[in-house]
C-alpha cells in the first residue's frame, strides 16, 4: 500500500500539521493549544462546573485537571464551589483570564481562516460534514467494538446540503 493510499496516515499527518500550526499561534500568548481552545470554551460560556468543560472538549477528568492547575496557576482562572451541587466545582475566570480568554479566541479564529484559506468555502463545509460524518460513525464504532453484536448503521448528511 502507498501511504497516499491510507487514510489512517493522511489523518495523522493532517493533524500534526493543524496541531503544529495552531501551537505556533498560541505560543505568541504563552499558552499551548489544548490550553487556548479551553479558555476559547470559557470565553464563549463561563462558569461551567469541570464536568461540562470536559464534555465539551472531550477531554478525560484526570487530562482536564492538569490543564485547569495550570491555567489556575497562571492567574487565569478560579475554581469555586457550585451552589447547585456542592459535589461539583465550577470554573470561573478571572478578569486577567477574560482578557487572555478572549484573545485566545481571536488567535483560534485567525489560524482557522489562515490554515484553510487554500481551500474554498464549498471546500471548507465539505471538509467540516466529512469530519463530522467520520466522527458520528467512529462513535457509533465504538459501541459496536464494545457490543460486537451491534453494528453501526451507515449514516451521512454529507452532501445533503438541504
Amino acid at each position: 500500500m502507498e501511504k497516499v493510499d491510507c487514510i489512517f496516515f493522511q489523518l495523522a499527518k493532517a493533524y500534526q500539521l493543524g496541531n503544529r500550526f495552531l501551537t505556533q499561534r498560541v505560543s505568541e500568548l504563552n499558552l499551548t493549544s489544548v490550553q487556548a481552545m479551553i479558555l476559547g470554551f470559557l470565553d464563549h460560556e463561563d462558569q461551567v462546573t469541570s464536568s461540562e468543560l470536559g464534555k465539551r472538549a472531550e477531554l478525560d477528568s484526570a487530562t482536564l485537571t492538569g490543564i485547569l492547575d495550570r491555567l489556575e496557576t497562571a492567574g487565569f482562572i478560579e475554581r469555586k464551589g457550585n451552589p447547585d451541587d456542592r459535589r461539583s466545582i465550577r470554573i470561573h475566570l478571572t478578569k486577567q483570564g477574560k482578557v487572555m480568554a478572549h484573545e485566545a479566541s481571536r488567535v483560534i479564529i485567525e489560524a482557522n481562516k489562515e490554515f484553510l484559506q487554500v481551500l474554498t468555502e464549498e471546500q471548507k463545509r465539505d471538509l467540516h460534514g466529512i469530519i463530522q460524518t467520520l466522527r458520528q460513525y467512529t462513535t457509533r464504532l465504538k459501541t459496536h467494538i464494545k457490543h460486537p453484536g451491534r453494528m453501526p448503521e451507515k449514516r451521512s448528511n454529507y452532501g445533503n446540503h438541504s
